[in-house]
This record gives structure tokens, sequence and C-alpha cells, in this order.
């Protein structure tokens, strides 16, 4: 049997690296510092996958039409949080150092913690935790 093609990376566009990847630092990922001045950047997660960001300059480098979609948001990152009080926490956090909020933390009918905020390319990021046994 022929294998089958394997996720090993998720791209994200970016306008500006360093405030895209102060972002991310802020939630927990280890992006070398070297990466801010880079047309590239990438770490590897937990399990292997990896998580890129290149500059609008570096895609068009080998898709010159390359433009920004326009419309609503099709993807969305999403960053398990160890409880309900993490994810008021850093929501909290990363709205107080300038970056957007999108939805407040909220007790979602699905039974978890959640909220959303937008990086700095107005990507969603999701930020969840169970919310445990009803007492």
């Amino acid at each position: 049997m022929t294998p089958l093609p394997r996720i090993d990376l998720i791209g994200l566009v970016v306008s500006d690296m360093a405030a895209s990847l102060a972002f991310y630092r802020r939630l927990g990922l280890d992006v070398p510092l070297e990466a801010d001045g880079a047309p590239h950047g990438e770490v590897t997660l937990p399990g292997g996958l990896r998580l890129a960001w290149d500059t609008v300059e570096t895609v068009r480098s080998f898709d010159p039409d390359w433009t920004p979609p326009v419309g609503g948001h099709r993807t969305a990152l999403a960053f398990a949080c160890a409880d309900p009080a993490e994810v008021d926490a850093t929501y909290a956090t990363i709205v107080a150092a300038g970056h957007a909020g999108h939805k407040a933390p909220w007790n979602a009918a699905w039974g978890m913690r959640y909220a959303v905020l937008h990086d700095p390319d107005g990507n969603a990021v999701d930020l969840f935790a169970e919310l445990g046994p009803v007492r």
C-alpha cells in the first residue's frame, strides 16, 4: 500500500513578523528571537507538528499574485488551557498587552470555558478548557 501524506506544518502569512511572533510567544510558543527579523520562522510543537510564519514578501517571491483572503475567517488555531481560570488569565494578559480580543471568556454550551483572540493579522486564536462537572 502506498503511504498517505501526513500533515507536518501549518503556515501563516504575516504582515509584521516581529509582532506576530510576540503574540504567539505570549501563548507559550518558544519561537527563537532571531526569527523576528527573518522572512520565515517556525517551531516544532509537541507531537512533531510544525507551526510556521512567512512574511507577505516571502509568499509573493514564489506566488506573485498572492493576495490576503477577504471576508470571514475560515481557520482558527486553538490553544488548550489547563483549566477555566487559565483561559481567563491568558485572555486578559494578551488583551492587556495590546492585542485584539474578539470574544471575552464565556462558558460554552459544549462544556468548555472558551475565548477568542485575533493575532496581529486577524487570524482567530481560540483558548479553551474543560469546565468539569457541574456542582
